[in-house]
């Protein structure tokens, strides 16, 4: 059970853009805050099932339980086991695993009445056993990201130090708002989280100074960014977060320190 009865975190990682450190950063917060003695369920709504692989199951589409079927059960109002399709990482966090089934889902939601709160009903079933629940979101704004935004409490939000990436911030910064006006509107913005950041180059810097000016008004900037590494590369082949991989990294300690930010705002 959470720790604070009354309260688990439902934080959703999320950019339409690719490539930008999500699923790195959804399996890294999470271990990390299982490390702190969090409870930590992290779901894989991303059809390519990366964050699956990237935890050590290796062949996601062949998985019969995940996130597709559990959202098709409470479409039809099947009954679920406590737990079920839930599997277990060694390092103490608890996956929801995604697959191919989900891009089929996301086009049948189309026809579903209340599409866009699906997994919210799924996430309130489970709520009460953890403290924190990260949604991998897809790269993209479609109907499963928007069941992600309808659940979720806040909006972590990880770009890659590169100026496109910062430009596209416009449309998603949109989007949340829409989904807070008109579906959940305790939802809020975390924080944007610079990721794959190479601190020796001005262009770096420059980045970092362009974010604070366009969006540091209106939303928070993690103090951490994440640098680039191709340690943190690795990992995904071997199915461990980086604090097994590399323990003593840059990208290890950054993602500590970005997981005692995550755990000030409790």
């Amino acid at each position: 059970m959470c720790e604070n009865r009354n309260k688990c975190h439902v934080i959703a990682v999320a950019n339409q853009k690719g490539g930008v450190g999500k699923t790195t950063t959804a399996a890294n917060l999470g271990t990390g805050l299982a490390r702190q003695g969090k409870k930590v369920l992290i779901i894989d709504a991303d059809a390519q099932g990366s964050l699956t692989a990237s935890l050590g199951f290796h062949e996601p589409d062949r998985m019969e339980r995940t996130l597709a079927t559990v959202m098709a059960n409470v479409i039809n109002d099947v009954e679920m086991e406590p737990g079920y399709g839930i599997l277990g990482h060694e390092e103490g966090v608890d996956i929801l695993p995604g697959n191919i089934e989900l891009s089929g889902l996301e086009v049948s939601l189309v026809n579903v009445m209340s599409r866009e709160l699906v997994m919210r009903s799924y996430i309130d079933t489970v709520k009460g056993r953890y403290d924190y629940i990260l949604i991998d979101c897809m790269p993209s704004l479609g109907m499963l990201t928007i069941n992600a935004f309808s659940c979720a409490d806040s909006i972590l939000i990880p770009v890659q130090a590169a100026y496109l990436p910062v430009k596209g911030l416009e449309q998603l910064i949109k989007t949340i708002g829409k989904v807070k006006r008109q579906i959940n509107p305790g939802l809020t913005i975390k924080g944007i989280l610079l990721t794959m950041v190479d601190g020796r180059t001005n262009y770096a810097r420059d980045i970092s100074s362009l974010l604070v000016e366009n969006y540091g008004g209106k939303v928070r900037i993690f103090e951490n960014s994440i640098p680039f590494s191709v340690r943190a590369a690795e990992i995904s082949a071997e199915g461990i977060s980086i604090y097994r991989h590399d323990p003593k990294g840059k990208v290890a300690a950054a993602y500590e320190s970005l997981t005692r930010e995550v755990l000030a705002d409790e």
